[in-house]
């Protein structure tokens, strides 16, 4: 069992690391802004999802649900 806790601190790590990495690069979302000054009416507003903005969003998700199931399964202590 001491070999799984092992491997899944190494992820954990792993993870650690690739997700401030990732939110770092993502732009800065000022409250109200696009509201403002039409950003939400332009083409990299309507396409975000398709964008490589849009890509990290959703890669930084995926990871921060891994970041929260790996913590909680690393502090049960079972193993």
């Amino acid at each position: 069992m001491g070999v799984l806790r092992l491997i899944l601190t190494i992820v954990f790590i792993i993870i650690c690391i690739a997700l401030t990495v990732l939110v770092l690069m993502q732009e800065g979302k000022s409250a109200g802004l696009g509201a403002i000054s039409g950003v939400a009416e332009t083409y990299w507003g309507k396409n975000k999802g398709r964008s490589m903005e849009g890509l990290l969003v959703k890669v930084t998700t995926a990871l921060a649900v891994g970041f929260i199931v790996i913590a909680a399964v690393l502090n049960i202590n079972a193993f």
